[in-house]
């Protein structure tokens, strides 16, 4: 029985067992190299310039560091705005800043697994259990869900508009050769995406030309899908924050397979030394209290009539 492995791309894959014969600019805009790059660099430059501005005040070694805390998060969370509405409260309050890396959950699990993260917020369940498996992440729970859903032009040429099984639309979609715009960047959503071509009886996704991976965040993602009139996965919050931009519109949604969830994910200081644990515990603990919680259910009421994530704080985390 093979195991699963998360690699430092991000991506899953499978290992022998031993005893066998991932407009206004929304935060998270930082560019993930640069700043895991400058993050000691940067430290360092502050606390000289303290010194100098004022010689007789001494500066805890890592005062510049352990005053910011890096978030890796998937691009959903950040592409709704949820981030910009609740982590303001979280720096008022703590004297943290907040330095959001938003990219495809792969990416953000990886950037936790190597250190380059204080803390993550994902959505793709099976990679995260790998690494909490593995001893990389001390303390996984969950946040929120959504539900993703398929997308396609008004026109429907797959004739997708009325199905309820999403298995069955992504084999009719392949049958009537797309456009179909894929993710592709190792996400929590391209991995579900994945998992749907598999159970729709593809091993791998389709290679031929209706088959266009952006390689992107999901924003990007359903814009290219618009302008190709294709069809895409797509979490829930992200579509209804970038409807009003699009003419696609939800076409297959509702089904259990469907269900997203998104889990914070805490570093084990032992595999990297270098993180900010205090910060990144209590970015965690904000995420999960009571007032956050109300105020992500609340988040999306008023433009859209519905809440963008359904709060999910001190449930089992999904398996």
């Amino acid at each position: 029985m093979a195991r699963r492995r998360l690699e430092d791309d991000g991506r899953l894959r499978s290992v022998p067992r031993a005893d066998d014969p991932g407009e206004k600019r929304p935060r998270g805009g930082t560019d993930a190299g640069a700043l895991v790059r400058r993050r000691h660099g940067a430290a360092a430059l502050t606390a000289a310039a303290v010194l100098v501005a004022v010689p007789c005040r001494p500066l805890s070694p890592l005062a510049a560091q352990s005053s910011a805390v890096i978030l890796a998060t998937t691009t959903s969370t950040r592409d709704a705005g949820l981030l910009d509405s609740i982590l303001p409260d979280f720096e008022r309050a703590s004297g943290y800043t907040v330095k959001v890396i938003a990219v495809g959950s792969g990416q953000a699990l990886a950037m936790g697994k190597r250190g380059d993260a204080d803390v993550v917020l994902s959505h793709a369940p099976e990679a995260e259990r790998v690494l909490v498996d593995s001893g990389y992440f001390v303390r996984r729970r969950i946040v929120m869900h959504n539900e993703f859903l398929i997308v396609g032009p008004a026109a429907d040429p797959a004739g997708l508009r009325g199905m309820s099984d999403p298995v069955a639309a992504m084999r009719r979609i392949a049958e009537g050769h797309g456009p179909f715009v894929s993710r592709g960047d190792q996400s929590g959503t391209h991995l579900r995406e994945q998992l749907l071509w598999k159970r729709a009886g593809f091993s791998t996704p389709p290679r031929d030309g209706w088959y266009i991976e952006s390689g992107q965040g999901m924003g990007a993602t359903l814009q290219l899908a618009d302008e190709k009139r294709g069809y895409t996965l797509t979490d829930r919050a992200t579509y209804l924050a970038w409807r009003d931009k699009l003419h696609v519109v939800p076409m297959v949604e509702g089904d259990t397979s469907l269900y997203n969830v998104y889990h914070v994910l805490e570093l084990n200081p032992k595999n990297a030394s270098r993180i900010n644990v205090a910060g990144g515990r209590a970015l965690a603990d904000f995420l999960v209290a009571p007032e956050t919680q109300r105020r992500i259910g609340e988040f999306g009421k008023g433009r859209f009539s519905q809440s963008l994530f359904v709060p999910d704080a001190g449930k089992e985390p999904s398996p």
